[in-house]
């Protein structure tokens, strides 16, 4: 990579850090369930980014795949040192504190539910409906997060959303 184009990349790595820190601060969150340790990944994300850069190629894909394939490796790596491995329940999440308080009981309730139905799904639908909904990532994004193709990943997430839409119904 030229010292122009390295350059250029680190220009385009500094916007994407205003654009996805919060993202994968909160995609890290809703996967190991603590604040302090989601945000510690979002840095890192960046940081192993900007040291890797000068590697960094491109494959048709945006780099935002890329830093969420990197904070997806992160979490892997922390969830087997703490050996959690569980989630954050969806109803966890932080909600605005100017809701009504009728309209935020009930939507906790709304998210309890989601939550119970998404552990009917597989790890790997599971994981597919946080980078798609949460982190708000592209079918290719996910597929390149996940290692897996396109194809594969819009039919996971068909797969889940029907699970998920049959569940909740009952």
């Amino acid at each position: 990579m030229s010292a122009e184009t390295l350059k250029e990349k680190e220009a385009e790595l500094c916007g994407m850090y205003e654009q996805f820190y919060d993202k994968i601060s909160r995609y890290a969150y809703v996967r190991i369930g603590d604040r302090a340790s989601a945000e510690d990944i979002a840095g890192e994300t960046f940081l192993k980014a900007l040291k890797a850069l000068p590697s960094y190629r491109e494959r048709g894909l945006p780099m935002s795949a890329w830093l969420f394939r990197i904070a997806h490796n992160l979490v892997v790596d922390f969830l087997r040192q703490k050996s959690k491995g569980r989630s954050v329940p969806l109803d966890d999440i932080d909600l605005p504190s100017d809701v009504n308080p009728a309209l935020l009981a009930e939507s906790r309730l709304e998210m309890a539910r989601v939550n119970q139905a998404m552990k009917a799904l597989s790890p790997a639908q599971q994981e597919v409906i946080r980078l798609r909904f949460l982190a708000e990532l592209s079918s290719k994004e996910v597929a390149a997060v996940m290692g897996k193709s396109d194809g594969a990943v819009r039919e996971m997430q068909s797969s889940a959303i029907a699970r998920l839409r049959q569940l909740l119904v009952e």
